[in-house]
């Protein structure tokens, strides 16, 4: 795309540098005979020369005219001055002339007769100004053609890839019921007259929804790839303009231009930009975006026919979009695109680690099961991100520890070693998160410990990595809600208990355990409210997700809500305490190991919990000891 654009703009600094020198030479041709000519007759040509006034003169013969031109200068003229007679045709004339020349001794220049040509004359007087203007007039279609949008408002965006694109179904790892779902839309594109003769109509619109980064764009590229038919891709985005009309102007552009192509697909990526409900913005109105989206709705499904078209769209904001567009016959069918559990994990770690280099100690299937919640995107930049770091290193091929760093940088951003820690600080974290870890290793119902780290990234000082026993479905029971909240809590307990100060530190903790408890008593019905649904997650999305919320209670009832909040935080802040003071000696172990080592893994945090210390290190300190003996 670039070589493209390098290609273009030369192309356009030579046709102005052509039309530069067409206008230099023009002015220079016109410039050259803008002479102060004076016409004399015949005989006050004789009288000039008589008198000796004459300094210079140019003869041309012109027998198709039957006269003479003469040119010259007289004596005392300027450079731009001239004078110019015409006489009859005549050699005794021209003798006479060339006598006076020899008497009065000025100069005399005798031209060929050029001969009467109409082609010469086109040459040297039309013809530079037919050149110019034909530059002129090129140079100006070019600059309002597709090279410069600025005069083409209504032409549409949208890219097309005339063979489909080179991905296919094998480059999109996991995804195996979604693109079983879109598989229809292949075999359609390919054979049309199959579905044709059963009477069954292919869906015209496919909605993707998912989160960011799950894939949605490339299943939509994989199946135009698969089908071999042109593609055409385009952002929400792109329809909303400045000026009214343009958007619609640019969808009725799309669609003619895909007709033209059909069979084909249209890609409209961030579909919610220009898909949002309409008349609920502040005082309604009938804005561009508005007019937009009526038009898509319109040639979509509309009293014209879209025959071979199928649109595919991808947002993942399913929420804000019109009724209209999500109804059959627009966007029959919607593809829920989830974030991979273990097993897709692995299979598109499989698919981003194809030019990568790995040690032997690197086992795809374990990193799989290390990372749940990562998207497709997430797990690309794990191991570009590992990538990175290992030739920054300067190591042959990407080890464990490259990936565990890359895992922190993708979850908190990079270490900040340089920041200076005073040995209180250091202290108080490292009693903060063993207290996270304690409650995990000792709750049962709690996730497991991963990883501790007092190494400071982002804005935390230190993280302890929990992740879930066994993935599930997004279903969590009562216990395990319970659980998380004493887990978050767990930090401000040991410090209170063990550091005997409490500190800024569990803000975040505070905030995550409260909404954990707030939604079990408005949402889920897990208080002793009862199985009552008193708010939603969905507020006003043009307004702010919570400012125009309705109000489905009392204010009783909210005094009540509150009350049933604090009752379960406050439970589950006792459950906290009871674990640590239950296990000071493991929350102290495991805070001076992290003081040692500012980071210890889940092996090493068995280890500790099994036999209270931790072999390689020990290992480490004989040999020191060995050799300074032997020294």
């Amino acid at each position: 795309m670039k070589r493209n654009n390098n290609n273009n703009m030369v192309k356009s600094l030579v046709m102005y540098g052509i039309l530069i020198a067409f206008m230099i030479g023009a002015v220079f041709y016109y410039g050259a005979s803008r002479y102060e000519t004076h016409k004399f007759t015949y005989d006050e040509f004789i009288e000039k020369v008589t008198n000796g006034e004459v300094e210079e003169l140019e003869l041309t013969p012109n027998a198709g005219s039957g006269v003479y031109e003469i040119k010259g200068n007289l004596k005392g003229y300027k450079k731009t001055e001239n004078f110019k007679v015409e006489v009859p045709y005549s050699d005794v004339l021209i003798e006479r002339v060339l006598a006076y020349a020899d008497t009065m001794e000025f100069k005399v220049k005798t031209n060929k007769d050029p001969g009467n040509s109409t082609i010469l004359t086109l040459a040297f007087e039309i013809l530079p100004i037919v050149i110019l203007v034909v530059a002129t007039m090129y140079l100006f279609s070019k600059i309002t053609s597709g090279n410069n949008k600025s005069m083409d408002f209504g032409r549409s965006t949208a890219k097309l890839n005339a063979d489909g694109g080179k991905v296919k179904f094998s480059d999109v790892a996991g995804l195996k019921e979604e693109k079983e779902e879109v598989a229809e839309l292949i075999d359609f594109l390919k054979n049309p007259k199959k579905f044709q003769k059963l009477g069954a109509r292919i869906p015209k619109g496919v909605l993707l929804v998912g989160p960011p980064g799950t894939g949605k764009t490339l299943l939509a590229k994989a199946v135009a790839g698969e089908a071999n038919v042109p593609f055409y891709y385009i952002s929400g985005s792109d329809f909303v303009e400045l000026f009214v009309g343009v958007g619609a102007s640019r969808v009725r552009d799309m669609f003619k231009e895909a007709k033209h192509n059909a069979p084909c697909l249209i890609f409209i990526d961030e579909i919610d930009a220009v898909g949002r409900q309409r008349g609920t913005g502040i005082g309604g109105g009938h804005d561009e975006r508005e007019q937009t989206l009526n038009q898509l709705l319109t040639e979509m499904d509309g009293f014209g026919a879209n025959e071979g078209i199928i649109i595919i769209a991808a947002t993942n904001r399913p929420d804000v979009l019109d009724p209209a567009l999500l109804r059959p016959g627009r966007f029959d069918r919607q593809v829920t695109v989830n974030l991979p559990d273990a097993e897709e994990r692995e299979a598109i770690l499989e698919v981003h680690a194809r030019n990568k280099k790995f040690a032997k100690d690197v086992k795809i299937k374990n990193l799989s099961k290390r990372t749940p919640g990562f998207s497709g995107a997430d797990l690309e930049n794990l191991l570009n991100e590992a990538a990175l770091l290992t030739v920054r290193r300067n190591k042959p091929a990407i080890t464990m520890d490259e990936i565990d760093e890359a895992t922190d940088r993708v979850l908190m951003g990079p270490a900040k070693v340089s920041r200076k820690i005073t040995d209180k600080e250091k202290k108080l974290v490292s009693l903060h998160e063993a207290g996270h870890a304690v409650i995990g290793l000792k709750l049962e119902d709690a996730q497991e410990v991963h990883k501790i780290t007092i190494i400071p990234r982002g804005m935390a000082g230190g993280y302890t990595m929990m992740l879930p026993k066994d993935e599930h479905m997004n279903l969590a029971t009562k216990k395990e809600l319970i659980a998380q909240i004493v887990g978050l809590l767990g930090g401000r307990v040991s410090e209170e208990l063990l550091f005997g100060e409490i500190s800024t530190g569990a803000s975040d903790d505070f905030s995550r355990a409260t909404k954990i408890a707030r939604a079990m008593v408005t949402e889920y019905g897990m208080s002793d409210l009862g199985p009552v649904q008193l708010e939603t997650r969905q507020g006003n999305v043009f307004l702010g997700r919570d400012y125009d919320k309705a109000k489905n209670f009392s204010d009783q009832v909210a005094l009540e809500i509150d009350t049933e909040v604090r009752k379960i935080v406050d439970s589950c802040y006792k459950e906290a305490t009871k674990i640590i003071k239950e296990n000071k000696k493991l929350v102290t172990l495991i805070s001076d190991t992290l003081i040692e080592h500012e980071t210890i893994t889940k092996e090493e945090i068995d280890e500790l919990v099994t036999t209270g210390k931790l072999s390689k290190y020990e290992e480490k300190k004989d040999e020191s000891i060995d050799t300074e003996e032997a020294e």
